[in-house]
């Protein structure tokens, strides 16, 4: 099924993981792609062969989604070689774990500029580019926000990311309702615990696979699963769902498996 064709679909931090993820997975359905990336070009220009051998165009480029002049380049770019933007996912989030009591402000306001006001920016621009576009079949535009269980769970050494998940969710109920009668859908994906290359970061391979099967699925999510979930959002199948939240967890939330205590000496 092609539910893109002819569309095309900017992803933000689409060269590796979740974002990654997501743009193959519209790719499959015939969508052309921009693949953002800040820092991994090797990937990202995989990511972009790949897209490629799916039968789509790709463009990649390179910008700081903290960085509102270069979002603002990118679309500029999008719509150059394309057109127009039919769906926009914003993807790109920073976490650095620290305490309240240690965190470096520095450290705060990176992760804010990246994981919230990079949102913002993503999506005010995209929904400007929509408004500007003549409308296709029975929406003018997707927007797919990849938030996080972190809106949901105040998780210990991650007071920034927790602030700026539970922000953009909020962000997306507030543009879910502005842009209702212009029929552009804003919705929101709250993925779980998901096997990608930032997760080593800050855990060896033994906790991802323990942590895994504690979860009530008995696995880690993939990235390709929140790519399933970012695709049906943002399909013609969708219309009809806006301001929403998905969780995408496997059952984390509600039933996560705690350790089996130590056995008594």
């Amino acid at each position: 099924m092609k539910r893109f064709e002819g569309k095309t679909a900017l992803v933000t931090g689409a060269s590796l993981g979740i974002g990654r993820g997501i743009a193959l997975c519209l790719a499959e359905e015939g969508a052309n792609v921009v693949v953002n990336y800040r820092s991994h070009k090797a990937e990202a220009e995989s990511a972009a062969d790949q897209i490629r051998q799916l039968g789509g165009e790709a463009l990649v480029w390179q910008a700081d989604v903290a960085d509102r002049h270069a979002i603002a380049a990118m679309f500029e770019a999008a719509v150059e070689q394309f057109g127009r933007v039919d769906v926009a996912v914003a993807n790109a989030a920073v976490s650095v774990r620290e305490t309240v009591v240690e965190a470096k402000w520095e450290n705060m306001m990176r992760t804010f500029e990246v994981t919230q006001f990079g949102v913002f920016h993503t999506c005010q621009l995209a929904a400007q580019q929509m408004l500007r576009q003549p409308q296709l079949g029975r929406s003018r535009g997707k927007i797919v926000i990849i938030s996080s269980i972190h809106e949901e769970i105040a998780f210990p050494a991650s007071s920034a990311y927790n602030m700026s998940k539970a922000a953009i969710n909020h962000l997306a109920r507030t543009m879910a309702a502005e842009l209702a009668a212009d029929r552009i859908n804003v919705n929101v994906i709250n993925p779980g615990w998901i096997d990608t290359p930032g997760e080593r970061k800050h855990y060896s391979e033994t906790d991802i696979a323990e942590g895994g099967r504690r979860i009530p699925w008995g696995r880690m999510g993939l990235p390709e699963d929140i790519g399933k979930a970012a695709a049906y959002l943002s399909s013609d199948d969708a219309d009809y769902v806006t301001g929403t939240i998905l969780r995408v967890d496997g059952g984390f939330v509600h039933g996560l498996v705690l350790p089996e205590p130590a056995a008594d000496n």
